[in-house]
């Protein structure tokens, strides 16, 4: 894909980049901006499209980042704001666009404008959160029932007596986005990241900025106070306007966690965002009807809109989808905790390797959470002391099993990423899935994914339609020539009629298709 296609958010692939865990360049154990300008090649050779970064802001860090302290500088531990544009420059000399993840729900507790509010009642940045009285005779009693996002209370007491929501951490007040000065500074804070020469903006938590002043509590039958309020779509059409002023080449992608389909399409209307994560897919478990379902659902939901659709199979929020394709229930959902249960590392890495070959041929963009490509797996042996997510403490769960750094060479920890201890523990066993152990294996999933990508390019990957086969398997075309089969039974199944085979996710059974193997086909 050229960086002259100005839709290139529709059908491009893009790369997840966590910047502690992709590479170490000064030997802290933490990844940074140098450590990923030095590993740029890794990802123009596997020909990804764009890097979507996660935050690299100012930050005390008591969530991984997403506690912004300052949008417009980077934080020490990554590198500084000259080393972000001189990545963003030479992402764009070697074909790859850059996205940049903007978190516009909440902010650090030790952002200036927090600060500058507890320090007074009086402070007009006050009325840029969300401070109330207590109930109760004393205002002992928080302002509602509200459960977090990460699980736990949503309010937290200050010595004057009030109270501020924080839907995350403490550490995480939410902001009023009914306050204007909210809204302008946040369309400044794009301007500055697009003046710098980014393609676009990822969005945290995209659905939750408003909430109903009234804060009533949740109930079942009632409108919810706080998740994907009406309003807040006046928010996107602001930023539209914004990304629209630098040129049709700048993208907006939200992350909306909405099970409704209809709900999640509003956010994708022609006036607002140019995308948005599918986690429909993410969590479908791997079986053909709902996994045939879910695409349906995707494809008429964006087609209604005009919005191209979105694969993801893992992020840095959930288990990596080699691990949960290995469980009895190969579904996903903060509600169904994971963690713990018995896994076939090798079955889900057979599922992983089909699941690569199904992402990147459905109509629309792919995300690749970095690792992916190296088919690594959940870190389930990570001590609960050496945890670092919060939501472990307010869910029981954490995400730091997933945020594991990237094995690059060698036979043992820590492969190539630092020269220091890592910010978080390897598996020992990742010394097969390093990059520099699976260049040049035709059979390993960095060559896979290399070749599907490569394959994507070339391949005129036109209209889709369903392939009427066993009902055990997914099978689709793409045009008239190009088809993908995956098989989800439990037995080979002879292949549709074609003239010649792509690539496939795993050996085949003479011109039988195995379990839980894929294949793309020259069809006749």
């Amino acid at each position: 894909m050229s960086l002259k296609d100005s839709q290139w958010w529709r059908d491009a692939v893009i790369y997840q980049v966590y910047p502690r865990s992709y590479a170490d360049a000064n030997g802290d154990g933490v990844g940074d901006i140098a450590g990923i300008r030095a590993r740029l090649g890794h990802l123009r050779d596997l020909g990804v499209d764009a890097i979507w970064m996660s935050p690299w802001y100012p930050s005390p860090m008591a969530d991984a980042g997403y506690d912004v302290a300052d949008f417009r500088d980077i934080d020490p531990a990554f590198g500084t704001l000259t080393e972000a544009e001189a990545l963003i420059e030479e992402a764009h000399a070697a074909g790859i666009r850059m996205i940049v993840d903007i978190v516009p729900n909440h902010i650090s507790s030790e952002h200036p404008w927090f600060k500058a509010a507890l320090a007074s009642p009086d402070a007009p940045e006050r009325d840029y959160f969300w401070f109330r009285p207590g109930r109760g005779d004393t205002g002992e009693q928080m302002p509602t029932d509200w459960r977090g996002e990460f699980g736990g209370t949503t309010w937290t007491r200050t010595p004057d007596g009030s109270w501020y929501l924080h839907l995350f951490t403490p550490e995480q007040p939410d902001l009023n986005w009914d306050h204007p000065d909210v809204r302008a500074e946040f369309e400044s804070i794009l301007r500055f990241w697009f003046d710098r020469g980014v393609d676009g903006i990822r969005i945290d938590s995209a659905a939750l900025l408003l909430k109903d002043p009234a804060l009533p509590e949740v109930l079942e039958d009632s409108p919810h106070p706080f998740h994907d309020l009406d309003g807040v779509h006046e928010v996107y059409r602001a930023w539209r306007r914004v990304s629209d002023s630098y040129g049709e080449d700048r993208a907006l992608i939200g992350e909306v966690w909405m099970p409704e389909v209809e709900r999640f399409a509003n956010y994708l209307r022609p006036d607002e965002l140019h995308a948005a994560f599918n986690f429909d897919f993410l969590g479908c478990a791997w079986d053909p009807r709902l996994m045939r379902d879910c695409v349906d659902r995707t494809l008429h939901a964006h087609a209604a809109v005009g919005a191209p659709a979105t694969w993801v199979l893992s992020n840095h929020d959930v288990t990596r989808h080699v691990t949960r394709y290995g469980r009895e229930d190969t579904t996903f959902s903060f509600d169904n905790n994971l963690d713990g249960t018995p896994v076939d590392l090798e079955l889900g890495t057979r599922r992983a390797r089909a699941a690569a070959l199904l992402s990147l041929s459905l109509p629309g963009a792919t995300y690749i959470y970095q690792g992916e490509e190296l088919g690594l797996w959940e870190n389930e042996n990570i001590p609960p002391e050496e945890f670092q997510d919060p939501m472990w403490g307010r869910r029981g769960h954490s995400r730091d099993g997933c945020r594991v750094p990237m094995p690059w060479t060698g036979d043992e920890a820590p492969f190539g990423f630092t020269t220091a201890t890592p910010w978080l523990p390897q598996p020992a066993e990742w010394k097969d899935r390093t990059a520099q152990a699976q260049t040049g294996d035709p059979n390993s999933m960095l060559e896979l994914y290399r070749s599907a990508i490569a394959l994507r390019r070339t391949e005129s990957l036109a209209e889709f339609s369903w392939l009427d086969l066993d009902p055990s398997v997914l099978a689709f075309c793409r045009g008239r020539n190009f088809g993908c089969v995956v098989n989800m039974s439990g037995a080979p199944i002879a292949l549709p009629a074609h003239q010649s085979v792509l690539l496939t996710s795993g050996p085949l059974d003479g011109d039988r298709l195995p379990p839980d193997t894929a294949v793309w086909l020259r069809l006749s």
